[in-house]
């Protein structure tokens, strides 16, 4: 079986397996809520409400996770409407320890079904790009690599860089000290008055 063909046979399975559980869980949710005096109508949206909630908040969980973000309320959330659509299975049942069980069957197996598809994201892959410019390297084959000599020459050497001279440090230069102001007598010495 190749790979395209093991991918449909999983999609159908998950389709099969996620629509007749959750058929189930959406019809002893709906019979719990008119066995409780809601009407028809109201049974059918109690039974949506529950379990597309526990699908959305599974979505939502996932997002959360992969940027980063928190996730205990939406988690909490989940949990609570994953047990409301085990409960309203398990209250449909016989009274007993196998009623319970064989009840309980479709709400688990919704459940697991999502948490199997949200669990499988894949992982990413870390590539190493390389610059167009740069040939890959050539396989080297170690047995018949043999080192050359390296011979180097005085002209084959790089020439260092010159060394700029020191800059002369500058002696600091003294405060100019302005002389003090005279006042002629023949002004008088207001202020704000201009001539």
């Amino acid at each position: 079986m190749n790979h395209r063909t093991e991918s449909a046979v999983r999609v159908v399975i998950l389709l099969v397996i996620g629509g007749m559980a959750g058929a189930a869980a959406f019809t002893h949710v709906h019979d719990l809520s008119v066995a409780h005096g809601q009407p028809d109508w109201i049974g059918w949206a109690n039974a949506v409400a529950v379990e597309l909630m526990a699908i959305y908040l599974g979505l939502e969980l996932r997002a959360r996770r992969r940027a980063g973000r928190p996730v205990g309320l939406v988690a909490s959330l989940l949990v609570a409407f994953a047990l409301l659509s085990l409960a309203a299975q398990v209250a449909e049942a016989e009274p007993s320890v196998w009623g319970w069980i064989v009840a309980a069957v479709p709400s688990l197996a919704f459940l697991a079904l999502v948490k199997v598809v949200l669990s499988g994201a894949p992982a990413p892959r870390a590539t190493v790009k390389r610059p167009l410019t740069e040939p890959a390297p050539e396989p080297v084959d170690v047995d018949q690599a043999t080192p050359e000599p390296v011979v180097t020459s005085a002209e084959s050497l790089p020439v260092p860089a010159p060394v700029p001279a020191p800059v002369p440090v500058a002696e600091p230069v003294p405060p100019v000290v302005l002389p003090p102001r005279v006042v002629h007598p023949s002004r008088p010495a207001v202020v704000g008055i201009v001539r």
